[in-house]
């Protein structure tokens, strides 16, 4: 070969590798990378949507939906956001009622001016499999699903979605969620650093969450006579059936006796079904709807036995017709899950429907094993504290269901647990110029408790800027405005 041959060899050579160094090179996966979801506005942040594998031999893959930090991604935390139910979605509710980036407003997606997006990169997911996109091939996993499953699933999923995306395997990593995810939460928590899996996890953050099934019977009645839901006779009525003695026997053992579960659970039902008020928001008009999906999963097993019951069945029946008409109007669950039903939505998400007809906000076709709502995860809370990991419990204080009155003294309990001090005592934090709510903390910012004014069961849903406000603190680190 001639020096002029090879000098032109080795300037395409050299050429070549100039192009390779130079070209854009993507660092997420294409295949996931959503264009643009149908009447969505112009964005400047990326989306990705798509499945994950967590069981091959029963082609068990759950779906999940990522979006970019609005602004500088690469600097920003990652979230977790998952929702509970059991058996309710992330997807739906968490991102497009609650906190994403969009909202559905008819055929088309309006922005959500507090978006969470703004102070990181979220990632919702659909979990267990049988909730909305996520799926099992083998059908019969829907048919016994629980707490110890639904937390391995998520874990796998973890360390297979960090495969995807490497770039955020060293990211500062939080893990938040409300309701049942007082369960997923603290479990897949405790399941990654039991693992040793490489994942900065950093924090927690739970939302009106069920951590103590003892507190989530008896914490609602004294909450229910407060806010004058209930006469004083009624109340009395609960107190003489959960006495003083009864409460202090429950409490050393957490249990609860089948008479003051029966009164406090029938106690809640003839409440939803009589009194006209959402206890899920007790200020707020009257939305059953989807908020009721997600807690009237905690409450399942009672439902079922009034099914039976001649004397309500016809109320619970009225019940019904009451959400078909409401969730329309007010709540938003019928048209975000008219939007997820059609077909171009399901093409730009890269989704499918395997073995169920539609998308649902909450599954119907998963049988989650109800007494894991027995299962305490306080105290995993507390293992996580011990760990280094910095827990949030928060609450919308116009919740009736897991009323913020029960969540605030088990904070309380577990920082006398953990010996740990209590460094801002409990005071008035601001959103502006309001008041946001009120705040205790505990050691070294190691343990939180906030309430959010005037916020329901989800309460991103109904004070957005104040939840917003909650949220930025938590990722910082720092303390709650005090003015």
């Amino acid at each position: 070969m001639h020096y002029s041959q090879q000098w032109i060899v080795m300037g395409m050579i050299i050429c070549a590798s100039f192009v390779h160094i130079f070209m854009p090179v993507e660092p997420y996966p294409i295949a996931d990378k959503i264009t643009s979801l149908p009447g969505q506005p112009q964005v400047s942040f990326q989306q990705f949507s798509g499945y994950i594998t967590v069981d091959e031999k029963q082609q068990r893959a759950l779906f999940y939906y990522f979006v970019e930090a609005e602004g500088q991604p690469a600097s920003k935390p990652l979230v977790l956001w998952l929702n509970g139910g059991p058996g309710c979605s992330s997807f739906g509710a968490g991102a497009f009622l609650e906190h994403g980036p969009f909202k559905v407003k008819g055929d088309n997606l309006v922005r959500n001016e507090y978006n969470w997006n703004k102070e990181a990169n979220m990632l919702y997911l659909e979990s267990p499999a049988g909730v909305g996109f996520s799926y099992s091939a083998n059908k019969s996993f829907y048919t016994y699903v629980n707490d110890e499953i639904t937390a391995r699933d998520n874990l796998i999923f973890l360390q297979r979605w960090f495969a995807k995306y490497p770039e955020y395997r060293d990211r500062d990593f939080f893990i938040a969620g409300e309701s049942y995810a007082g369960h997923y939460v603290p479990q897949l928590a405790q399941l990654v650093i039991q693992s040793n899996v490489k994942i900065n996890l950093k924090g927690i953050a739970v939302g009106n969450a069920l951590l103590d099934y003892y507190t989530f019977i008896t914490s609602p009645g004294e909450y229910y006579w407060s806010h004058g839901l209930i006469s004083d006779a009624d109340y009395q009525l609960f107190t003489k059936v959960c006495n003083g003695s009864e409460i202090m026997r429950s409490s050393k053992n957490r249990e609860v006796s089948t008479a003051c579960y029966d009164a406090s659970e029938e106690l809640y039902v003839e409440l939803a079904l009589t009194s006209g008020i959402d206890l899920y928001g007790v200020i707020s008009d009257v939305c059953l709807s989807p908020v009721k999906s997600q807690i009237d999963k905690l409450h399942e097993p009672l439902l079922s036995r009034i099914q039976n019951l001649s004397s309500l069945h016809s109320k619970l029946e009225a019940l019904s017709q009451q959400q078909l008409k409401v969730k329309e109007l007010i709540c938003g669950e019928g048209i975000t899950e008219k939007y997820f039903n059609r077909k171009d939505v399901q093409k730009a998400l890269h989704a499918q429907l395997l073995g169920v007809q539609q998308w649902t906000l909450c599954s119907e076709v998963l049988h989650y094993d109800s007494g894991n709502r027995k299962i305490l995860t306080i105290g995993v809370v507390g293992s996580l504290v011990k760990a280094g990991i910095q827990a949030l419990v928060y609450s919308g204080d116009q919740d009736a269901t897991i009323p913020f009155t029960g969540s605030r003294t088990l904070v309380n309990e577990l920082a006398k647990e953990l010996g740990l001090k209590t460094t801002v005592p409990y005071r008035a934090w601001f959103e502006g110029e309001q008041v946001g709510g009120w705040t205790q903390v505990y050691g070294n910012n190691q343990l939180s408790f906030a309430s959010i004014r005037g916020a329901s069961h989800t309460a991103p849903s109904t004070q957005p800027a104040r939840s917003f406000s909650l949220f930025k603190a938590f990722l910082s680190g720092k303390p709650l405005p005090n003015a």
